[in-house]
């Protein structure tokens, strides 16, 4: 049985609400209507093309619906950033080889029709190993490329995340994520297989996360680590401890951050994942309100995961090397290469060890790795040792060429009282305690907000680039020359 089947789940939860979006709900049962109307009208416009449909994903309730049209009839997705400049949704258009690119306008005039009444016309199964969607990488080690991932893949990843979730019976999913990432599409996924609730936010608001999980009564909540820091700042720890779960992932946690949830009992369950797996690859399992946890959790049901050495080999507990996954939930291949074969390891291009517990920590992207006088230095594991030195309020760590070293170990930081107030002296001082010498940051630079991709993830690739020329000299006992 298909868990994507709006039919299906109308039959199951009629007059459950399936989404609350711009001062609407909507019921499951309305939902398949309304639909079956679009997708027929989407098909119309197709015409004989069967290339993959284009939809410009803003995070609105008649995105969500086309969205959702889309995935009950079996139209493969192409997701397009909003953000993305007319030359670069072409390019991705033109690459997709799609048949129908969906805009804003569009998506507002397919939702207008009204619900279709023909339930006459029966559809054939659609195929599992066929394409739900193909989502672009998002480019930060070159050019991006479309990960093709399955209706199978979808499910199985939904099937996990239940699995791990522990569905309530009056659980809503508050989602502010973009609809054109994987982690946006996928709470939607999740939600219309298990037949529950999304409370969809137009874009990411402090003060309307607070007021949507109040007015909605939401229990669930994904957010990126820039998010939980604001809504933290804004002093609104009573609504986020409210909720029965707040999903953390998209980039790495800082420590800092998860002892303050800690202290104020939220339950934080922080999640490893990436495209190609549809989403997540680990969660943190339930816990108490106020416990501390600093992993990445356990890998989800029917994922394997290992870290493997330089050799290829399975590595010990506590020793850091490649992340290698496989399972139902990796994606077919990427667009225009060679298929997947079922069964392979798929190699992440991150690094991480697991614990005692068998918990993953992950420690950095492979492009991120900083090779300084032929030693290796993880930027996350530098980060979540300043995150709580005195007057830093963020940092991020990043590798600058230098002709000596290969690379100068540097750093962007945001200070937690003004650019004035910083004191260098005991930055360094903090390095020297916390960090071996080939650890610390040689190079620093103040700034008012840390460089994040559009996923809201740390640009490394770009920080070097976007503070040249800004750089001082950390004056540590064993000081280096500045690059500049």
């Amino acid at each position: 049985m298909d868990p994507f089947s709006l039919e299906r789940a109308a039959l199951d939860a009629a007059d459950r609400v399936a989404l609350v979006t711009e001062g609407r709900s909507i019921t499951y049962g309305e939902l398949a209507k309304r639909c079956a109307a679009i997708a027929d009208d989407i098909e119309r416009r197709r015409g004989e093309g069967r290339g993959p449909v284009a939809v410009g994903a803003v995070n609105h309730g008649n995105t969500a619906l086309v969205l959702l049209s889309l995935i009950d009839r079996g139209i493969p997705i192409v997701p397009l950033h909003p953000r993305l400049t007319e030359r670069e949704a072409d390019a991705l258009v033109r690459d997709a080889r799609c048949s129908l690119v969906i805009d804003r306008e569009l998506a507002s005039s397919l939702v207008a029709l009204g619900p279709s009444v023909d339930r006459s016309r029966s559809r054939p199964a659609l195929d599992p190993e066929a394409p739900l969607a193909i989502l672009y990488t998002s480019g930060t080690t070159g050019n991006p490329k479309g990960a093709v991932l399955s209706r199978r893949a979808f499910a199985a990843s939904a099937a996990a995340s239940a699995e791990n979730l522990r569905w309530l019976d009056d659980d809503r999913w508050l989602l502010c994520l973009p609809l054109c990432h994987v982690g946006g599409l996928s709470v939607l996924t999740r939600c219309a297989a298990a037949r529950k609730t999304v409370i969809l936010l137009p874009r990411f608001d402090e003060a309307a996360v607070v007021e949507a999980i109040a007015r909605e009564s939401a229990t669930i909540a994904s957010f990126v680590p820039t998010m939980l820091h604001r809504l933290l700042d804004a002093g609104y720890e009573g609504a986020l401890a409210s909720l029965r779960a707040v999903l953390l992932g998209g980039a790495a946690a800082p420590g800092t951050l998860l002892e303050r949830c800690a202290r104020a009992r939220i339950r934080v369950r922080t999640t490893y994942g990436l495209t190609e797996a549809c989403s997540q690859v680990t969660t943190q399992r339930e816990r108490a309100p106020g416990a501390l946890d600093l992993s990445s959790g356990e890998p989800l049901s029917g994922v394997e995961v290992e870290i493997r050495d330089d050799r290829g080999e399975r590595a010990r507990a506590g020793d850091v090397g490649a992340i290698v996954l496989r399972g139902p939930t990796l994606f077919s291949g990427y667009l225009h290469g060679d298929p997947r074969a079922n069964g392979d390891w798929f190699d992440t291009g991150d690094f991480g060890f697991f614990d005692e517990q068998q918990r993953l920590h992950v420690v950095a992207r492979r492009t991120d790795l900083i090779v300084t006088g032929g030693e290796n230095v993880y930027p996350l594991e530098v980060e979540r040792a300043l995150g709580a030195a005195k007057g830093v309020a963020g940092v991020m760590v990043f590798g600058v060429s230098d002709e000596r070293w290969g690379q100068l170990v540097a750093c962007a930081i945001v200070t937690d009282s003004g650019a004035g107030t910083f004191d260098a002296r005991a930055f360094a001082a903090e390095c020297e305690k916390l960090l071996a010498p080939h650890k610390r940051p040689r190079l620093y630079v103040l700034c008012d907000e840390l460089p994040l991709t559009n996923a809201g993830k740390p640009d490394r690739r770009a920080a070097s680039a976007l503070f040249e020329g800004r750089f001082s000299t950390v004056s540590t006992r064993d000081r280096v020359r500045s690059s500049e």
